[in-house]
């Protein structure tokens, strides 16, 4: 290595040397070369001296490439090296699908499909030879139980949650205006309700988590009448309390302290600067019982608004215990909302990202039988989210059981995310996951909120043309055994056969399904 070094000096020399030769036997302006010689000698003189980095000293400059390669190998993979089903956590065809939507460009594809139909795992939906007539209607929920006096009708497919300090401002703007352009509903994320959420007139879903932000007292607890003077704003139609999300289920939520900007801080009640570590569970409940109180709490202080809470499924008896909860005090959520663990959006753990919390497609069936065991499910809307882009995700998850469904990453996509996989370092390249103002200009709403309509109104047509593919007039038609998955080289099952739908009420009485015996003791 030292031979290497000397061969560094070497070079130096012989830069500085040739560029004096030129500039006397030429000109005096081959002097300006040493504009370029004198970074290169610093940095290469430096690199051989310091001792904190061992690539960067055996290789002088050289290392600095090396390590420029590395910060940006997912661009690199993605735009140069790997096929397009290779790319994770979303292959080309899926954000392509996203960005032809978003931009108004043709919707078809040729040649055939590009996935492999005899891959174990590949889902398709099964069609009729008596397709359906077209359907006008619009594709729309009414989300509020009894209790509720202020019914919001939402579209199936939203904005998934998306903190203002988590996305910039521009990106917040561009969504709320996409949401009011196209009648749907945009959630606010945890960090919460701010002006720019507000700044279109879209519908919002005000959601709040552990730590209450846009609505917490000094002490960092719930302040009701501080929620309530922002859950009566008309934007706002219903209210979504985050028990867990997917990326970090049972962690606190994290925002990195580069992002927390004095206007962030200032609306969160937090301090700029340092990282946000949300608490792990709530203050204001602990158990089942306490949360449906909770609920009441909420939903009186919003006016008698939709409210619904969102968790990541993890042990399955507590989901027993809620519906259990519920029975007992006569309290039902207006909705409620699952995040697959796929799901995320922003900075979270190695491990919570990768080894904690149950996949969607595994947790929406579980809790869709368990609310219609218990008989709630008739009373109960059930949101779904996690890597939901195209319309064959909404119609799978319609068929396991969801009423409706959100889209964060496919949103950020529309909003024109090149999954840089920067987001929780403050220097997305797009301006969509970073609070750097030379980034965010980058973003301009005015055009981005159109491509928000786009992709949600030519998704919608979508899930129509599959709707009426399939010999159906509504999508409370579409069920379980309309679905297909390969489970193995010879054999093809459906939905309904792996996730088989228990009876209604079939968990009041004995005997349980035998898929609940073991957690109904």
């Amino acid at each position: 290595m030292k031979s290497l070094r000397r061969v560094f000096y070497f070079s130096v020399l012989f830069l500085f040397a040739l560029t004096f030769l030129l500039s006397y036997l030429f000109s005096p302006y081959y002097l300006l070369l040493l504009i370029l010689f004198i970074p290169y000698a610093v940095t290469g003189i430096y690199d051989c001296l310091q001792k904190e980095n061992n690539v960067n000293r055996n290789f002088p400059v050289a290392g600095h490439i090396k390590q420029l390669l590395v910060n940006n190998r997912e661009l690199l993979q993605d735009w140069i090296f790997e096929n397009e089903l290779q790319i994770r956590p979303f292959d080309r065809i899926q954000r392509e699908i996203v960005y032809r939507r978003a931009e108004d460009r043709q919707q078809t594809v040729a040649f055939g499909t590009r996935y492999d139909y005899y891959e174990s795992g590949y889902e398709w939906m099964l069609h009729s030879n008596h397709p359906a007539e077209e359907i006008k209607e619009d594709l729309r929920v009414l989300v509020g139980g009894k209790d509720c006096t202020q019914p919001y009708s939402c579209s199936i497919l939203n904005v998934g949650g998306m903190s203002y300090g988590s996305i910039s401002r521009n990106a917040t703007m561009a969504l709320n205006g996409g949401a009011r352009l196209g009648n749907f509903a945009s959630n606010t994320g945890e960090g919460g309700l701010t002006d720019y959420h507000l700044h279109y007139g879209g519908d919002v879903i005000f959601q709040f988590g552990t730590a209450y932000f846009g609505c917490r007292d000094k002490e960092g607890h719930f302040d009701e009448k501080e929620f309530e003077r922002k859950a009566k704003t008309p934007q706002v139609k219903m209210t979504e309390i985050k028990i867990s999300q997917g990326a970090k289920p049972g962690y606190g939520a994290i925002l990195p302290g580069k992002k927390v900007t004095k206007e962030v801080a200032r609306i969160r009640d937090i301090e700029p600067g340092v990282m946000v570590i949300s608490p792990a569970g709530h203050s204001e409940f602990k158990n089942a019982v306490e949360l449906m109180h909770f609920i009441k709490k909420v939903r009186d202080a919003s006016g008698g608004k939709p409210v619904g809470y969102k968790f990541c499924l993890g042990q399955r008896r507590e989901v027993i215990d809620m519906c259990r909860a519920m029975l007992e005090t006569g309290i039902v959520p207006d909705f409620i909302t699952i995040d697959g663990a796929e799901g995320g959006t922003g900075a979270a753990h190695f491990e919570s990202a990768n080894r904690v919390g149950m996949p969607l497609e595994d947790a929406v069936p579980f809790v869709c039988n368990a609310l219609t065991g218990f008989g709630l499910k008739k009373n109960i809307r059930l949101f779904v989210s996690g890597k939901i882009t195209s319309a064959f995700h909404i119609v799978r998850y319609l068929a396991l059981g969801a009423d409706a469904c959100y889209s964060a990453r496919g949103m950020m996509f529309a909003l024109g995310c090149v999954q840089a996989l920067q987001c929780d370092r403050d220097t997305c390249p797009t301006g969509i996951t970073t609070m750097n103002e030379d980034l965010i200009q980058g973003l301009v709403p005015e055009d981005k909120k159109i491509k928000i309509y786009n992709y949600h109104r030519h998704t919608i047509a979508a899930v129509k043309d599959m709707l009426i593919a399939g010999g159906l007039h509504h999508v409370g038609e579409m069920n379980r055994s309309l679905i297909c998955r390969r489970t193995g080289d010879n054999e093809i099952k459906t939905l309904e056969e792996i996730y088989p739908l228990i009876p209604e009420g079939s968990l009041l009485r004995h005997p349980y399904p035998p898929q609940f015996e073991s957690i109904m003791q």
